[in-house]
């Protein structure tokens, strides 16, 4: 990528679209980004950027964002784990996914980068790191959110082996750090934890990075990735207890000691679920993460550092570096 060259970045005001197109300009390279009318702007705030407004879902908007677009990046998409409706989730990244992609083949763009996540790959146990050799087929997820991003992976696959998509795809596992606006799933645990509400804890677990260093990611895959391929960018496995209590200890807190088991837990999530389709509001515990966090989700990032050159720094710096922003957006009380 030059000077010059004109690239989408997809979801850039959200959070890690929106790392992705700084590290763009950080490169001295402009960015096209597209956002929906309704989407926060304050990601956007600073960039070097052109905005065009539409919806990825929208083949007359993607095509008229591509138009003359030499790189895209395609990272937005619908990240919850849980909706009153959840087929509005699969909709949303399948149709999103089929209707980017094919505005790319229509308007000749060079190269993409698809952004999935390690959603699409067979959870392991706490002795064991997946790796990408070890993809779910469709129907084989476990909610919403992770059957969608399987389902447009496939499609995303399918498109490069039938129609020439010049596409790489790339895996992020679980991003935590600053500009977390939303926050994500994962943000509004570490919110929740600082702020002294997680009395207790799951026997789970996650693979945790900055959301610097799977920007960072992207932009090796654009450069270095091939066609066809996914790469998993993670940072380090760990245990739901050692990321609380590596919040608590950046907070001054103590950390949670109690190990609740999942059971007991699943009236209540069917009932916080109950009052969600009520007022709307996702809640903080949801039958389908008590079945994800029965698996330890655990994944090496080998075939990046060893094809993409690259790699990923403490978890705990970006729990520090997202609570310093959650802190200062006034989001911890």
């Amino acid at each position: 990528m030059q000077t010059g060259d004109r690239i989408l970045v997809t979801g850039a005001t959200g959070f890690i679209g929106s790392a992705v197109a700084r590290h763009l300009n950080a490169r001295g390279l402009p960015v096209r980004v597209l956002a929906r009318p309704t989407s926060p702007r304050g990601n956007l705030e600073g960039l070097d950027c052109e905005v065009v407004v539409g919806d990825m879902t929208d083949p007359a908007s993607m095509n008229q964002a591509l138009a003359g677009v030499r790189y895209l990046f395609h990272v937005a998409a619908d990240y919850r784990l849980w909706a009153p409706n959840p087929d509005d989730i699969i909709r949303a990244n399948l149709d999103g996914a089929r209707a980017v992609m094919e505005a790319a083949l229509a308007q000749g763009v060079e190269r993409i980068v698809y952004t999935s996540s390690v959603a699409t790959l067979r959870a392991g146990d706490a002795n064991s790191s997946v790796d990408e050799t070890a993809p779910l087929a469709e129907g084989e997820a476990i909610g919403a959110y992770k059957e969608s991003k399987v389902v447009a992976e496939r499609l995303v696959e399918r498109m490069v082996a039938d129609q020439g998509l010049p596409a790489v795809i790339v895996n992020p596992s679980t991003p935590i750090g600053p500009q977390d606006v939303r926050p994500t799933p994962t943000g509004r645990i570490l919110i929740e934890a600082a702020c002294g509400r997680i009395p207790a804890f799951v026997d789970t677990g996650l693979n945790l990075v900055h959301v610097d260093d799977v920007a960072a990611g992207h932009l090796m895959a654009m450069d270095k990735g091939q066609i066809g391929e996914r790469y998993i960018l993670g940072g380090q496995n760990a245990s739901l207890r050692e990321m609380l209590a590596a919040i608590a200890g950046l907070v001054g807190r103590k950390p949670p000691t109690v190990n609740l088991p999942r059971a007991p837990l699943y009236p209540l999530a069917y009932a916080a679920e109950a009052i969600g389709r009520i007022t709307g509001k996702e809640p903080f515990v949801t039958v389908d993460a008590l079945k994800m966090a029965s698996h330890h989700m655990f994944f090496t990032s080998a075939k990046a550092q060893r094809d993409l050159g690259y790699s990923a720094r403490p978890y705990v710096e970006a729990l520090s570096d997202a609570l310093d922003w959650f802190r200062a957006a006034g989001m911890l009380k």
